[in-house]
């Protein structure tokens, strides 16, 4: 027989020579002296090791006992770490070594796999430092970390815009869930009326979610970030108006549609407070569009005919006077200020200038209103 396979033979019976001893010592030290056994010191195996795999794993383990609650790593290191889909346990532990967070990933693996571990490291992100110790580097690898979604949500967009925005940001909920969600938050300051959907409550924010976020919690943090938004000054200056809370949220609906400038918003709300005022039509494109909406093919604000003036629906303020039945989209908080505190203004007219900067000629008659036409 060749040497070197003599001495690789002899070597290996003495390993196993010693660990056999390592054992009876453990053995009947834990008779004698109440020494932990190994599953009282590392806890229960995992349930498909082999007789010889736990028994040579436990070993191994009890004689590092004391290594797995130190640091596993340099103290001074703090990685997140990224577990990409299908990595492999033991790629995961060469990241850890590479970056210091584990000086000794043969007692770690050992470990995880004496325990199961191994099969159990999520995918995802995970915050780890070089302080943490073998026992909480393997616990941490079993929860990845959930990053939160930011979600931005613009002012002016209607309830199936917000919905199909918030499908498509990740979240665990579809527009449909989130078009007929209940919010399942504490009781707000306000009711909506019976039959009424969040249509116009869904506040325009930047809101931070969480991937796993139902869409009743959702619906339910933007109703009550429009509740905190509308202070009591607010509600004091809908009441002045003569507006309920519903009908100063539909009016500044629309007044959120026809401004482009944002210091007009005040003297377009005087505009169709005017209007209100003395029961005379709104006349406002928006709410059409609102309208017609729903047979143009998810074209939520599509370009309005002539022939769309005349479309029969509550929602047209072309053919009915008043408000319309409630909010078009979602008001930002300065379109509810313009409909709280509007410009005091005699105007009963705008339309947009004809130079293309988004601004509007106001008129307090209908033929200072046709002055004011493109050529």
């Amino acid at each position: 027989m060749p040497k070197a396979i003599k001495g690789c033979l002899v070597f290996t019976i003495l390993i196993l020579i010693a660990g056999f001893i390592c054992l009876a010592v453990w053995f009947v030290g834990t008779l004698m002296f109440g020494l932990p056994t190994a599953r009282e010191g590392l806890g229960q195996p995992a349930p498909d090791l082999s007789q010889t795999q736990e028994v040579a794993l436990s070993i191994y383990l009890m004689l590092n006992l004391a290594r797995l609650d130190e640091p596993a790593g340099d103290p001074g290191m703090v990685w997140t770490v990224e577990v990409e889909p299908g990595s492999s346990a033991q790629s995961v532990i060469d990241q850890l070594t590479t970056v210091g967070l584990l000086d000794n990933p043969v007692l770690f693996r050992a470990y995880i796999r004496y325990l199961g571990l191994d099969r159990g490291i999520e995918t995802g992100m995970y915050d780890l430092s070089g302080t943490m110790s073998i026992r909480e580097l393997a616990s941490a690898l079993q929860s990845a970390r959930i990053d939160a979604l930011l979600l931005t949500i613009p002012e002016g967009w209607r309830a199936e815009e917000v919905a199909a925005k918030i499908e498509a940001s990740g979240i665990a909920a579809s527009a449909a869930e989130v078009l007929s969600a209940e919010p399942g938050l504490p009781a707000l300051s306000f009711e909506l009326p019976p039959g009424r959907t969040t249509e116009g409550f869904l506040f325009p924010d930047t809101y931070e979610i969480a991937p796993t976020m139902t869409a009743e919690e959702l619906v339910g943090i933007m109703l009550s970030n429009f509740d905190q938004r509308i202070d009591d000054d607010l509600r004091q200056g809908f009441t002045a108006q003569g507006l309920s809370l519903y009908e100063a949220v539909t009016l500044a609906s629309i007044v959120e549609r026809e401004a482009v400038i944002a210091d007009e918003r005040p003297h377009i709300a005087s505009v169709f407070l005017n209007r209100l005022a003395i029961g005379m039509n709104l006349d406002a494109d928006p709410t059409v569009q609102y309208a017609v909406a729903s047979s143009r093919n998810g074209e939520w604000w599509p370009q309005l005919s002539l022939a769309d003036l005349e479309f029969d629906s509550p929602y047209n303020t072309y053919r009915y006077p008043g408000l319309p039945p409630g909010p078009i989209a979602s008001p930002g908080l300065d379109s509810l200020r313009a409909v709280a505190f509007p410009l005091v203004t005699n105007d009963f007219y705008f339309r947009a200038v004809c130079d293309g900067s988004g601004r509007h000629a106001f008129a307090e008659t209908f033929e200072e209103h046709q002055q004011n036409s493109c050529p």
